[in-house]
């Protein structure tokens, strides 16, 4: 299995990218106009999915805006019922979880949804043909079944604590995705689904367009008409906010504080929203590489780093040092796990591993050459800042960094020896995320586990994680991936950066939440556009 999760960058091409911001600069109608409704609302993001369809992974983590899963997330992050009618009953064993139906809901097609699409949704994502990179977080599923047309009933392989984090999943109508390929089908890309917003269209590397669901069960929207407008360069995307083209866009730190103040459309105001999140930026370390797969290079470079100027610097604040895929301030990070910059520390690690400093600076082993290359995506500026940053600092460790810009078509053919400024983050439970990026048996399974990580006693934490109910044993096996990861680094944890967005100040009802590494497509200030309402001038 090879297909991209939901979080994976978009598969457009820079040229492409280009092309879109300046074919909208000459004809603004493409993405937007200043002039446009009240009740519609047009947004600049990053990266695109590769799919809509949830059955593939799209909208896994809630937002999804054309469906709705079983639960939601309000701004705080806490459940609360969706299509169910109310959070579910456990059993006492944690094994069993069941889900009263909200009645009278139905698809925009108008078809009634109802338990079977619930079944049929996740027995599809679980079945071995389908293409879901992310389904190894059901794993703990062992059945579902429907108790009727209302009710719907999940047993567990084990008790899985966060399962009801599991269950924001969006519901595919079963009635139109169950009668094609679910792969390649046409609902990949013109689904169907009981959320507040109905599809209008999707140009890939364009945008794509939503109008309000008039039959929604939660009520018909206020914004009409939302278009996400999908612009990978950042100073495009800047570029097009400025204009009046967008109402507001995910940017990197300079851009957005630039930005925010007087100048949006018809002398309205810009605000700058700024969301916590979980989303890091680090380096995959491959182990197929002669110099990256060795362990002591990679403890070098974790201590050769300086991650609190790169937050100073790179993201103006905007973010904290990473030390892992968990930030400091969650209550599942480890104490003592930080690394202080400590460039004496690295460059002993390298003496005594025996790799030695050559006339012009770097290192060699064995005739090996310390020196790797690290790509990271065109266009995307914080990744391109830290892959800099990154690189001077290795090194003054002795160790050849070579950037390499490039879309993911071309560094994905290379992750299993080259290096990649990569990200991830899910901020529901350190399950979600660490599972997916360390477990050996994912190693160069797409986007999972990039660096090939393999780490028995990782592996093992991780299941027990996974498996066991008790909060204290939870604890203990996370402490042990994140001490692990100390002794034996698989990544270069950089930063955790706080997600930008400048938006016009038209509407009442924006928040923001905590923010898995999303991009902006599920998250920032349009996560509940559908709750959304025009100030009143």
């Amino acid at each position: 299995m090879t297909a991209r999760s939901v979080r994976a960058v978009a598969a457009t091409t820079l040229a492409a990218t280009l092309l879109t911001g300046a074919a909208a600069c000459s004809a603004p109608s493409s993405g937007g106009d200043p002039g446009r409704a009240a009740d519609t609302a047009v947004v600049g993001i990053a990266t695109e999915p590769e799919s809509l369809s949830p059955l593939l992974g799209y909208g896994k983590d809630g937002n999804s805006k054309i469906f709705d899963g079983l639960l939601t997330h309000d701004a705080n992050m806490r459940l609360r019922p969706a299509l169910a009618e109310a959070l579910p009953e456990v059993s006492a064993h944690g094994r069993t979880y069941t889900y009263r139906l909200r009645q009278g809901v139905k698809f925009s097609d108008g078809h009634p949804f109802g338990a079977k699409d619930v079944v049929f949704t996740y027995r599809t994502i679980l079945d071995a043909k389908t293409n879901n990179a992310s389904k190894t977080e059901l794993d703990a599923i062992q059945g579902v079944h429907a108790r009727g047309d209302d009710t719907v009933v999940f047993t567990l392989k084990y008790p899985y604590a966060p399962f009801a984090e599991r269950t924001v999943l969006p519901i595919a109508p079963e009635h139109i995705a169950g009668r094609q390929d679910v792969n390649s089908g046409d609902f990949t890309t013109r689904p169907v689904g009981t959320g507040p917003y109905v599809l209008t269209g999707w140009s890939r590397g364009e945008k794509i367009g939503f109008k309000a669901n008039p039959t929604y069960w939660g009520g018909e929207p206020a914004v009409k008409k939302f278009t996400m407008v999908v612009i990978k360069d950042d100073d495009v995307r800047a570029t097009r906010l400025r204009s009046g083209e967008l109402d507001g866009a995910i940017l990197p730190p300079a851009l957005a504080k630039a930005l925010a103040g007087k100048g949006g459309a018809k002398g309205t105001a810009r605000t700058l929203h700024a969301a916590k999140t979980f989303d890091y930026r680090n380096v995959t370390l491959p182990t197929a590489h002669a110099v990256t797969g060795d362990t002591a290079v990679r403890r070098a470079l974790d201590l050769a780093v300086d991650r609190t100027t790169m937050v100073d610097k790179l993201l103006e604040g905007a973010g904290k040092p990473a030390y892992g895929p968990v930030p400091t301030d969650s209550p599942w990070f480890t104490a003592g796990t930080e690394r202080a910059y400590d460039l004496d520390q690295a460059k002993r690690i390298l003496d005594e591993a025996g790799w030695k400093t050559a006339d012009d600076g770097i290192r060699t082993k064995d005739a090996i050459r310390a020196s790797f290359p690290l790509w990271y995506t065109s266009g995307d500026k914080i990744r391109q800042d830290h892959a800099l940053a990154f690189a001077s600092d290795a090194r003054k460790a002795g160790i050849e960094v070579k950037t390499e810009a490039g879309t993911w078509e071309v560094i994905e053919p290379r992750m299993k020896t080259d290096a990649v400024l990569a990200g991830g983050g899910s901020p529901a439970d350190p399950d979600f995320d660490q599972y997916l990026l360390l477990h050996s048996t994912l190693a160069g399974d797409g986007f999972n586990n990039m660096a090939r990580y393999d780490n028995k006693t990782v592996d093992q934490a991780l299941l027990d994680g996974r498996e066991s109910g008790d909060p204290a044993a939870r604890k203990a096996a996370y402490d042990t991936v994140q001490r692990e990861l100390l002794a034996n680094p698989g990544y270069v944890f950089l930063t955790h950066i706080d997600h930008l967005y400048v938006v016009d100040d038209k509407w009442e009802g924006l928040t923001t939440q905590v923010e898995p590494h999303d991009h902006g497509l599920g998250a920032g200030p349009w996560w509940n556009i559908e709750n959304w309402k025009p100030k009143r001038k």
